[in-house]
């Protein structure tokens, strides 16, 4: 016998959200999420100062580990809207990071399990591709929005 929908669920909700990445609401919690980091580590995602394009093959997955993400479950599709200040654009390595804007509100956030440096992650969509792109994640750039 099949058991009711209200039955087959029996786990706790903190078990059955564990392979779901916290969704962090504010830069408050962002920043609570960062952590010291050195530069010893030489891994690809050094050259990541503003967005770059790495592939999955230059994508160090073995040793990132996601901590995080800016994507709001509640909202089936997030804005396309860039914040902008000083000029800058969205590929800048000192353009702001405002986590309710694109392409922040796409992101997962990982740490560097070698070095500590966190880096954001999405994917760029267009008519016949696919681009992986990443960021460092410099807290001197955090928008309080």
């Amino acid at each position: 016998m099949q058991p009711s929908s209200n039955q087959r669920e029996s786990k706790p909700i903190n078990q059955r959200m564990s392979s779901t990445p916290t969704f962090l609401t504010n830069a408050y919690e962002l920043l609570a999420r960062i952590q010291p980091h050195s530069s010893t580590c030489q891994c690809t995602l050094k050259t990541c100062q503003g967005w770059r394009n790495l592939s999955d093959a230059d994508w160090p997955k073995s040793q990132l580990h996601c901590v995080g993400t800016l994507r709001d479950p509640d909202i089936h599709e997030a804005t396309f809207e860039e914040f902008h200040t000083n000029g800058t654009r969205y590929d800048s390595d000192m353009a702001a990071i405002s986590i309710k804007y694109f392409p922040y509100n796409r992101c997962d956030i990982y740490r560097c399990q070698r070095c500590q440096q966190h880096v954001m992650r999405y994917t760029e969509f267009g008519g016949y591709y696919v681009d992986p792109r990443a960021r460092l994640l410099n807290p001197d750039l955090i928008i309080h929005d």
